[in-house]
């Protein structure tokens, strides 16, 4: 193949797909990995995508500080945000006492919770009608509102949280690097879920392809610092943490080897 198709393939890839590690491209053009590294590297160069280490992603989505609707951040890539919401609903037992964060792929959790005998904190509105609907037991978080995402923020909200011990955390992102970990665009809804995540047994980040490669302006916390869940997404993501990826074949498991 040709360098300037091979090329072509790639940013027609990525575009599709949100973002690509090294391997992946590798097998798709049947080319080596240092070749599929030159021309990313070139492609970035020309100012064509956003390199990161191991892979890329499109230059619109390297930096995000936009946030949209619930209502309209639930279409997108809504299949594989069903997926992860079905497989992350399985996680939660009667006993746990679980923090479900707001966000689109949190909320579709809400329709696989029904008569779930766990306690519900969140700061989600439509986590909570949800959830109350569903007859779960749920509490939401004092603060202030934020309406583009029906979230509870600021200092009160971080307060109570403060209160709480929780077994599991289920956290939106908007943007996941190697380097970055998760980030957010707005300070306010930051600080919960960096709140929350330190005062849970157990964190999970629900997020779609396309948050893989984006920054947002605000760091949540380190990639460590919990489970991946999602439908795919880069190598690097997948040797740096324990990664759960669910596909149409079924669960796939990644631990912090890269196994």
């Amino acid at each position: 193949m040709l360098t300037p198709e091979r090329r072509k393939r790639i940013l027609t890839y990525i575009e599709e797909h949100g973002a690509a590690d090294v391997a992946t491209l590798a097998r798709l053009l049947g080319a080596s990995e240092s070749t599929v590294r030159r021309d990313l590297t070139a492609l970035a160069s020309q100012g064509q995508l956003h390199k990161f280490h191991g892979g890329a992603a499109p230059v619109e989505k390297a930096f995000s500080n936009r946030e949209d609707s619930v209502s309209v951040k639930v279409t997108r890539c809504y299949e594989e945000k069903l997926r992860i919401a079905r497989y992350a609903a399985t996680l939660v037992n009667d006993d746990d006492f679980v923090f479900l964060d707001a966000g689109s792929t949190t909320f579709l959790m809400t329709r696989f919770l029904k008569g779930n005998g766990a306690t519900f904190v969140t700061n989600g509105m439509p986590q909570a009608v949800a959830l109350a609907e569903a007859g779960c037991h749920v509490m939401i978080l004092g603060g202030d509102l934020k309406s583009s995402t029906e979230a509870v923020v600021g200092g009160v909200a971080a307060q109570h949280l403060q209160r709480y011990n929780f077994s599991k955390a289920f956290i939106g992102a908007n943007g996941i690097t190697n380097k970055e970990g998760f980030t957010t665009p707005e300070t306010g809804e930051a600080t919960v879920k960096a709140i929350a995540m330190e005062r849970s047994f157990a964190s999970f980040v629900l997020a779609d392809h396309t948050k893989f490669g984006r920054i947002a302006a605000m760091r949540v916390a380190p990639l460590n610092a919990a489970c991946v869940i999602c439908d795919s997404c880069p190598e690097e993501i997948r040797r740096a943490t324990v990664v759960k990826e669910v596909t149409e074949d079924g669960i796939h498991d990644h631990t912090e080897s890269g196994a």
